[in-house]
């Protein structure tokens, strides 16, 4: 490269400094290979071998269906049947009839409002064909019910309104649209009370939530160097984080993105992070791959960790960030501390940089799909509780506490051994606190009631549900 820069100041007029300039150009993307073990042979041109103008090698070692949504383009699949546009809204509104999601219900009902839209963008030029792509292309399940849509951008809630209003409101029990979101991550004002004293019950708490940049589309919409700019400015906060929350950041194996891990993490540490479950990894259905999850990746996405492993921000995934903070036990409180901090924290670098978390006093924290909008928080807790769970009402019953019950898979797994996670069920209209506290306040009945039915207490445990 510094013989073609020499080239350049002294080629004579009839050279044309055109093809010097494509030359000084390859050149550079020559040096990006240079020196990186991630099974890029050295000096090797990374560049044309990789995103956004070609697929990582990564990538192509998987299935034909998956690589479709992992390059530059929308996610275009006739095998998966994903075949709408996103970057233009056809005139005529798809037919959804067997389509079971809140979106689809709605525009069944009032096809005036894709009318309306159609020819509408964002400042940001996403359209209504992006937001409702992944609720096209994916027909659902008759039994289970999704949102159906997803935002590009923040700004993708105001200008499409009249859509996405209907669907949070049906997704998050009634939610009026001069509602206006409480936040309230103070730790003072979690309940102290101690859910399993003899420590038997509850194997692990966790708290988890979503946060998105202000001033950068969502995953959706997002572009690569916007990626990159969401990476930068989120892991110049994350490794401002001090004590128990310091830590480092690691890229996806394969990823070119980050200066001082180029390459990525190893594949080790990779299988390591998600054998733990902490660790995501490339969209393997057509619901996030519709969505444009799996765009150029596995670019500028990662994975920060604090020293304890107790401690875990996802980057560039289904939202900006997926923050969780976890330990054994029943102590939630010290969980949430962590948690709290931590936000605050990365707020305040970014705020630094110009940057803000997305949010607003009618939606809260704003987040990629009207499901999570609001905290975006789960706070739950693994419990063991073969007695009390075996009760035919038993996910009900959590309902009516305004818990969610899972199985030790995830939603709509089966229990194994009397395990589960119950967690708080809303997301929207409450605050963190409030949240976390009727965690507590449920899972600490629960535990008391399978101490109970360990004793033989089962008419005093029925007594105290009939009289919830």
């Amino acid at each position: 490269d510094l013989k073609l820069q020499f080239l350049y100041f002294i080629a004579p007029p009839h050279i044309s400094k055109m093809y010097i300039r494509r030359g000084l150009r390859l050149a550079a993307a020559c040096t990006v290979g240079f020196g990186v073990a991630a099974g890029v042979e050295q000096g090797s041109c990374a560049s044309l071998d990789y995103p956004p103008k070609a697929m990582s090698p990564g990538v192509r070692k998987l299935p034909k269906w998956i690589q479709a949504g992992c390059g530059d383009k929308e996610y275009y699949c006739t095998e998966k049947g994903a075949t709408y546009p996103a970057d233009f809204t056809p005139d005529q509104m798809p037919d959804m009839t067997n389509h079971s999601s809140f979106m689809a219900e709605f525009l069944r009902d009032h096809p005036e409002i894709y009318a309306k839209y159609k020819d509408v963008t964002t400042k940001n030029g996403v359209t209504l064909a992006k937001c409702i792509k992944t609720g096209v292309d994916n027909p659902g399940h008759p039994m289970i019910k999704t949102c159906g849509i997803t935002a590009g951008d923040e700004e993708s809630f105001t200008v499409f309104a009249d859509l996405f209003e209907p669907v949070i409101s049906a997704r998050h029990g009634g939610y009026p649209r001069n509602a206006k979101h409480p936040t309230d991550m103070d730790i003072n004002h979690v309940l102290d009370t101690k859910i399993d004293p003899s420590g038997k019950y509850v194997l692990t708490s966790r708290v988890r939530t979503g946060r998105s940049v202000r001033g950068i589309r969502l995953p959706p919409a997002i572009g690569f160097d916007e990626r990159r700019e969401l990476e930068r400015v989120c892991v110049k906060g994350l490794l401002n984080l001090k004590g128990v929350l310091k830590g480092d950041y690691f890229p996806l194996h394969g990823s070119m993105s980050y200066q001082p891990k180029m390459g990525g993490m190893s594949e080790k540490k990779e299988e390591e992070l998600r054998s733990a479950g902490n660790l995501f990894q490339e969209p393997d259905s057509t619901l996030l791959l519709a969505s444009g999850m799996g765009r150029h990746w596995p670019d500028a996405r990662g994975i920060f960790h604090n020293d304890a492993k107790n401690f875990f921000v996802w980057v560039g995934e289904e939202d900006h960030l997926r923050i969780v903070s976890m330990q054994k036990g029943d102590d939630i409180k010290d969980v949430f501390r962590r948690f709290s901090t931590a936000c605050n924290e990365v707020q305040k670098v970014l705020k630094s940089e110009g940057y803000d978390f997305m949010h607003n006093e009618h939606l809260g924290y704003i987040l990629t799909c009207p499901s999570n909008l609001g905290t975006g928080l789960r706070a739950g807790q693994m419990l063991n509780i073969p007695l009390v769970s075996q009760r035919k009402d038993f996910k009900n019953m959590c309902k009516k506490m305004g818990l969610q019950a899972r199985g030790t898979a995830g939603v709509d797994s089966a229990s194994v051994g009397g395990k589960w996670d119950v967690s708080n069920a809303d997301r929207l209209g409450k605050s963190e606190v409030q949240l976390v506290n009727i965690m507590i306040s449920g899972n600490s009945k629960l535990v008391k009631w399978e101490q109970m039915l360990e004793q033989g207490k089962t008419r005093e445990v029925e007594a105290e549900i009939g009289n919830m």
